[in-house]
């Protein structure tokens, strides 16, 4: 795995957990962010080729 697909995994990680918490704390704000941070991430993964597999939001 290459430097960009392990760091672009990494960031779909992290924007998941935090969009998780700003959920569960009811911050429909940050959730907000966080889903259009992570539609971003999903876009970008899907332009260059990297499977992200099945996620959990």
């Amino acid at each position: 795995m290459d430097a960009f697909t392990a760091g672009l995994l990494q960031r779909i990680q992290t924007t998941e957990s935090d969009l998780t918490k700003a959920r569960e704390t009811g911050d429909d704000f940050l959730a907000d962010v966080e889903q259009s941070e992570l539609e971003d991430l999903h876009r970008l993964a899907a332009e260059h080729g990297v499977h992200i597999g099945v996620t959990s939001v």
